[in-house]
């Protein structure tokens, strides 16, 4: 529990993910194309796998992953992340992670 609340602070958006993952995938690419660039953690790749999935379902995950939190708290997997997007709160919660265009 404690890497992933560790790891969760790391940056503005963090994406608990696996490789393999089609939804992390997407994911992933939304938070992109909306000018984030998220911290994705492969937990696949680490030896604590079933740890960490345990710990993001006791958090409140609906599945393992993907698992998105911005600032440092859960926001949840897909269905939460796609409907705070559609329904228009998504962005208000990324802007201080969105990069600045730059100056000309």
């Amino acid at each position: 529990m404690d890497k992933v609340t560790r790891c969760a602070s790391e940056q503005g958006v963090v994406i608990f993910s696996k490789s393999s993952c089609c939804l992390c995938y997407t994911v992933t690419i939304l938070f992109r194309d909306l000018g984030v660039q998220p911290r994705v953690y492969d937990i696949d790749h680490d030896p604590d796998c079933r740890e960490i999935e345990k710990a993001l379902v006791r958090l409140g995950c609906s599945a393992p992953v993907p698992a998105v939190f911005i600032g440092g708290k859960l926001v949840g997997s897909t269905n939460e992340v796609m409907s705070l997007h559609l329904s228009g709160s998504l962005i208000p919660l990324i802007r201080p992670y969105q990069a600045q265009p730059s100056a000309i």
